[in-house]
């Protein structure tokens, strides 16, 4: 079909307008990229943009050259591979129930704002502190992973993903003698899997960018996660701890341009991941599920 000229003007403007969004949203980024592998009297004068200058190596060696680190990203790697499975396994079996109807599960409402109430309300920090270290659960995995087993916001968006799903599928299901678990994780799982991959991604940058319980939590540097580790170490780093090796590359360095490769070091498994879960944010819910 032969495009009208209102038609292409749109594309173009359309193109240009999303084209400048993507270079406003992309400069802070290239911009501190730049800046992690530039020299620090570079970054001090302002010189650095879009490229480095004075390319060196120096912030990333000094973030990822201490065995801690390594200790911390194994933590982090760790806490991820429990803490995500079980958020995701709590958040369906918790949603399933919650996403009937009044007529099907009568105490329904009064389990909603009991998980709703979580959400504004808490014990506060030093309860918390408290209960974890009665448990016996200070310096473990647990102490990271329990706390946060049930994102209640998680929730509320799979229990709202789960009423969208017709209600055909389910009632064609029971026909046929299909038991609640079975409705569950073979039908509403797999029309879910657009928010199941919208959930797993929240869960893991939780997991991985939270650094407060870390320091909480644990008595000891050697069993801080990756962020936690980070916020010590890197962003307030002791000066009278550095060698004669790292006194020489000092001068390289300084604290914008290593926070500059924290910011990288951190988001890295991020930007590997995300992609893989595009597929999924695009997807329809029940496309061709319903016939009739």
């Amino acid at each position: 079909m032969k495009k009208s000229k209102g038609r292409i003007a749109f594309e173009i403007i359309n193109v240009i307008v999303l084209c400048t969004l993507s270079l406003v949203c992309l400069f802070p980024l290239l911009n501190i990229l730049a800046m992690s592998f530039s020299g620090s009297s570079a970054v001090a004068a302002g010189k650095v943009l879009l490229f480095p200058v004075d390319f060196n190596l120096y912030a990333y060696e000094y973030v990822i050259g201490k065995s801690e680190f390594w200790k911390a990203l194994l933590r982090s790697i760790q806490r991820v591979a429990i803490g995500l499975p079980l958020n995701m396994i709590l958040t369906i079996l918790l949603a399933y129930p919650l996403s009937k109807e009044n007529s099907v599960f009568r105490m329904r409402t009064i389990y909603v704002w009991i998980f709703f109430f979580t959400m504004l309300f808490s014990g506060g920090l030093i309860p918390g502190y408290l209960l974890i270290q009665n448990l016996k659960l200070m310096d473990t995995i647990w102490a990271l992973v329990l706390p946060a087993a049930v994102p209640v916001y998680n929730v509320i968006l799979m229990l709202n993903f789960f009423r969208g799903i017709p209600h055909e599928l389910e009632e064609a299901a029971e026909i046929d003698g299909a038991s609640q678990w079975r409705i569950c994780f073979q039908i509403f799982v797999p029309c879910a899997k657009p928010s199941i991959a919208t959930l797993m991604l929240f869960s893991f940058i939780n997991h991985w960018n939270s650094w407060f319980d870390g320091l909480i939590f644990s008595n000891f540097p050697s069993n801080y996660p990756l962020a936690s580790f980070l916020q010590t170490v890197v962003v307030q780093r002791d000066m009278t701890l550095l060698s004669l090796e790292d006194w020489q590359s000092m001068a390289m360095i300084s604290d914008r341009t290593v926070r500059c490769a924290q910011i990288f070091v951190g988001i890295i498994p991020i930007i590997l991941i995300y992609p893989f879960a595009q597929k999924y944010f695009v997807q329809g819910m029940t496309v061709g599920s319903v016939k009739g």
